[in-house]
C-alpha cells in the first residue's frame, strides 16, 4: 500500500491524504532508512509529506549524514535537492557529513559535499576537523581536496594534535609530510 501511495506522489500527484500514509513518526523513520539505503525514489516524497530532511534520528544523525556515511551518493544528491543542510553536525559528537566521508573514504561524496561551501575547518566536540579524520585514515585524495578548499593543517584538536600529528601517530609518514610535519 505504501509503495502505491509513494509511487503516485512521485508521479507528480498532490501529497497523499494523511490517512493513506503512515503516521508522521514512521514517515520520519522511513526517511532515515531511505537515506541510509539509497532509496532516492522515496526521499522527495517523504519530505513532501512532512518528513524533516534535517531531523536527527535516535543516534543523533541527520539523513544526509547517514547517506554520506553509507556511501549513498545518489541519496546525498536527493537530500541536498530537497533542502538538507550539508553543514549540520550530528547531535552527539558534532561530526559533519564531510567528517563522515573522511572516516569512510568515499572520495566522490567528499568532493560533492565540498561544493556546498561549508566551513572546512569546523570542529567536532573533540576539536577535530575533516582534515584530521582524513589524515587519520590516510585518505590522500580527500586531504588534497580539503587543502584546496582551504582546510588549515595548523589547527590542533583538544589533545593538541594537528592533522600532521594525527597522521604521524598512525605511522602515515608520507601523509604527515604532506601536511607539514617531519616523520617521527
Amino acid at each position: 500500500m505504501l509503495s502505491l501511495v509513494l509511487g503516485a506522489a512521485l508521479a507528480g500527484a498532490a501529497p497523499a491524504p494523511a490517512a493513506a500514509l503512515p503516521p508522521p513518526e514512521r514517515r520520519q523513520e522511513l526517511l532515515f532508512e531511505a537515506a541510509k539505503l539509497g532509496r532516492v525514489d522515496l526521499i522527495p516524497l517523504l519530505v513532501k509529506n512532512g518528513a524533516d530532511v534535517n531531523a536527527y534520528e535516535a543516534r543523533g544523525f541527520t539523513p544526509l549524514i547517514l547517506a554520506a556515511y553509507n556511501g549513498q551518493a545518489a541519496a546525498v544528491e536527493a537530500l541536498l535537492a530537497v533542502g538538507a543542510d550539508p553543514c549540520k553536525p550530528d547531535a552527539t559528537q558534532g561530526n559533519t557529513a564531510q567528517m563522515g566521508v573522511a572516516f569512510k573514504g568515499d572520495d566522490a561524496i567528499a568532493a560533492r559535499l565540498l561544493k556546498e561551501k561549508c566551513d572546512v575547518n569546523v570542529r567536532n566536540h573533540a576539536g577535530q576537523t575533516a582534515l584530521m579524520m582524513a589524515a587519520l585514515f590516510a585518505r590522500t585524495k580527500q586531504i588534497d581536496m580539503l587543502l584546496k578548499a582551504g582546510a588549515d593543517p595548523a589547527i590542533a584538536d583538544a589533545s593538541g594534535r594537528t592533522a600532521a600529528g594525527v597522521a604521524a601517530a598512525q605511522g602515515s609518514d608520507a601523509v604527515a609530510q604532506t601536511l607539514g610535519a617531519k616523520p617521527q
